[in-house]
């Protein structure tokens, strides 16, 4: 199938994924909560090898959002404690060494634990010479959040005189959002059966491809990925043209 994907051509450049479900997956199967967020880092290893297969050239997914600091406390430490652990095992990875993949965090980093930041520096650092893939996670992130911290940087340069009012455009914004350096995503998949982008790239995702699956994150197979594509595939990207 991917042969036949591959042939059919326009694959997503940028894919965005809404990871959603892990305590549902969880919870369904009678596991601890934190066993489904473990089974879901699993998945997202999978994910990565078949973006890299069929030359999806950026991923981005969200991992952990502004609001989900107001989860259980626990719950909340021991992501952290899965993020650390993972961020400093992705640098290490021979996979990410030999295919070129450049690790990125992207959100409100400052408001992450000292040694959550200290392991994103670590993978940041130890792949920041890679230009074939990109693999961004978005954690501490909050699409909300985001662009009124870009009005910020706006507000501020405008203030210094180092921008001018009349040269505020579109583009000007993109450029102060963390995704800076990255097209658009061209589809942005989420699991879980909910129909909703909450709160995730809100400006980025202004014309891109939306695709739901009833599926958990940590079920979501090869095949429901390969769906996605091929669904991305059939649509018409008029962009209101």
């Amino acid at each position: 199938m991917i042969k036949e994907i591959k042939k059919k051509g326009k694959i997503p450049t940028h894919l965005a994924v809404i990871m959603d479900g892990n305590r549902r997956f969880a919870k369904q199967l009678g596991l601890k909560e934190g066993s489904g967020h473990v089974k879901g880092r699993e998945k997202l290893e999978e994910m990565l090898d078949w973006c890299t297969e069929l030359g999806v050239k950026i991923l981005t997914v969200y991992a952990f959002s502004t609001e989900n600091f107001k989860r259980d406390t626990k719950e909340v430490r021991e992501l952290m404690h899965l993020f650390k652990k993972n961020f400093r095992k992705a640098a290490e990875d021979e996979r990410v060494h030999d295919k070129g993949i450049r690790i990125q965090a992207i959100g409100d980093i400052d408001e992450l634990p000292a040694d959550v930041k200290e392991a994103i520096s670590y993978a940041e650092e130890k792949t920041k010479e890679y230009e074939e893939y990109f693999f961004n996670i978005a954690v501490g992130y909050g699409g909300r959040q985001e662009i009124v911290q870009a009005i910020q940087k706006i507000a501020e340069e405008v203030k210094k005189g180092e921008l001018d009012v009349q040269d505020i455009n579109e583009q000007v914004f993109a450029e102060r959002l963390y995704t800076s350096d990255f097209p658009d995503p061209d589809l942005i998949l989420r699991t879980s059966g909910e129909e909703r982008i909450s709160n995730f790239l809100l400006w980025q995702s202004a014309y891109s491809e939306l695709y739901f699956t009833d599926v958990y994150w940590p079920g979501f197979r090869k095949i429901d990925f390969l769906r996605a594509v091929r669904s991305y595939q059939d649509r018409k990207r008029r962009k209101g043209k």
